[in-house]
């Protein structure tokens, strides 16, 4: 089984957990930019952050064989900081840089004014980098902030299958498939989806443009859990090559729209990306 995980926040995790992702089949992932779980001060925060995952994740990731890319962007929760808001000056030249396939997570947290503008001008940035965009849907009000989020993308111009939209459920997941973007499923111990939910949603809806994704982050997640519904959908009688495109080949498509999608991890040493010059060299 071949995995690449869509989104997964490997910052928060440790090179145990990228050693028993690579034995559970994960070759590629995408991680996204997110709140680091208390507020930055600064933008220099997150420059540092944008660095860290352009350089050092990406090298970490490539020690276990797991090519590493990011998403970048201010997200939806620290939108609302007048602190913050700086970022979406400097995220230009982040968004221009190799390893970088989508703008993300954008979106909704609280539904406030402020969230709205960073989301609006963070789509302006996806097209104007050509870039796809994935969208955090919030976790209160969740229907009303998803169907919020899909009128923001039909006002923005962005053409459907160029966003993904991200943590959704049994009361979302129509609205977005007849939106014609693609969908996202976060897949938790305790919360949001579980296998067999997830197994349920596939069977209901197929797996075109379906994305499953562990989403692991500070609080209790399972970075294995890409493989556990990989297994869970086998067991309820999906084939293989059905598994293959939740799994791989549809992460490969959305992301591959970004044109810099490189399944080879990169191995020679994380990367200053202010410099270009090697900060690191090591083996496993």
């Amino acid at each position: 089984m071949r995995i690449f995980d869509p989104h997964i926040h490997m910052t928060s995790r440790t090179t145990d957990d990228y050693e028993a992702m690579r034995d559970a089949g994960v070759r590629a992932l995408v991680e996204p930019a997110f709140w680091l779980g208390q507020p930055r001060t600064n933008v220099g925060s997150f420059v540092d952050y944008f660095d860290s995952l352009l350089g050092w994740e990406r090298f970490r990731a490539a020690q276990f064989g797991i090519a590493h890319h990011c998403a970048l962007a201010l997200n939806p929760k620290e939108a609302n900081d007048p602190r913050c808001a700086e970022v979406l000056d400097v995220l230009p030249r982040y968004l221009a840089k190799d390893g970088v396939v989508a703008v993300g997570e954008v979106g909704y947290d609280s539904m406030t004014p402020e969230e709205d503008d960073a989301f609006a001008r963070q789509l302006e940035l996806a097209l104007r980098y050509d870039l796809p965009v994935l969208v955090h849907t919030p976790h209160r009000d969740k229907q009303e902030g998803t169907k919020r989020t899909l009128d923001v993308v039909r006002e923005s111009g962005l053409a459907p299958h160029r966003v993904l939209v991200d943590h959704l459920n049994e009361t979302t997941v129509a609205m977005v498939a007849d939106a014609g973007c693609w969908m996202g499923f976060s897949v938790y111990p305790d919360t949001k989806m579980d296998e067999a939910r997830m197994v349920a949603l596939l069977a209901e809806y197929g797996t075109e443009r379906m994305l499953v994704n562990s989403a692991a982050d500070w609080g209790r997640s399972d970075p294995l859990k890409t493989r556990k519904t990989g297994l869970a959908m086998l067991d309820a009688g999906f084939a293989e090559s059905e598994v293959d495109s939740v799994l791989w080949r549809n992460p490969v498509e959305f992301y591959g729209q970004s044109g810099r999608l490189a399944l080879e991890p990169v191995a020679a040493g994380a990367v200053d990306v202010a410099t270009g010059s090697s900060v690191l060299r090591g083996e496993r």
